[in-house]
């Protein structure tokens, strides 16, 4: 089942949720190493693994909330306190804006650092902004904030299916299950 029903996440949904995921798991050591390797060519094409991981995710993520607009989620589980809902609600809206806000930080961390992002060395990619190193240094500073928000959200995420999982015992988590279809 492609959309989503009243009882799981279609497998468009799924495809989405989980390569986003592992593909922000790729982002986190690339970035580490494109960062702290010493200047070489090697440094550079992990910035572009890195810069075009990110222009990747952001396409996704474009896609992710169009399907997500025209493909309602499934309806929340029995017995769910309000407030609960409400969380899981604010928490996905939290992590769409990241999952948004992260690659176009980076996007104006290049474009103000005056370096052209050639997408996986295939095309490139227009400035948003004038080159600014005052800007440059900004939007690091916010990239680095907005990483750490993603990565403590996403660790709550977790956190929170697993404990519906195993100590709610309700089927939240395994709606979203890859090769779980019904």
């Amino acid at each position: 089942m492609l959309r989503n029903s009243m009882q799981a996440w279609g497998a468009i949904a799924k495809t989405l949720h989980w390569s986003m995921l592992a593909l922000f798991l790729v982002q986190i050591p690339l970035g580490w190493a494109a960062v702290s390797w010493r200047l070489s060519p090697l440094k550079i094409d992990l910035f572009v693994w890195h810069k075009s991981t990110g222009i990747l995710l952001l396409a996704l993520a474009t896609i992710r909330i169009a399907w997500r607009l025209a493909n309602p989620p499934p309806p929340s589980v029995d017995g769910l306190p309000r407030w609960e809902q409400r969380a899981g609600a604010a928490s996905h809206a939290a992590l769409y804006v990241l999952i948004v806000s992260i690659p176009m930080s980076g996007w104006v961390i290049n474009s103000a650092a005056n370096i052209p992002l050639n997408v996986f060395w295939l095309f490139p990619l227009p400035d948003i902004t004038a080159p600014d190193k005052a800007l440059a240094d900004i939007a690091a500073r916010v990239h680095f904030g907005l990483y750490v928000a993603l990565s403590v959200l996403v660790c709550l995420h977790i956190g929170a299916a697993l404990r519906h999982h195993f100590v709610r015992r309700n089927n939240i988590l395994v709606r979203m299950l890859p090769g779980r279809w019904s």
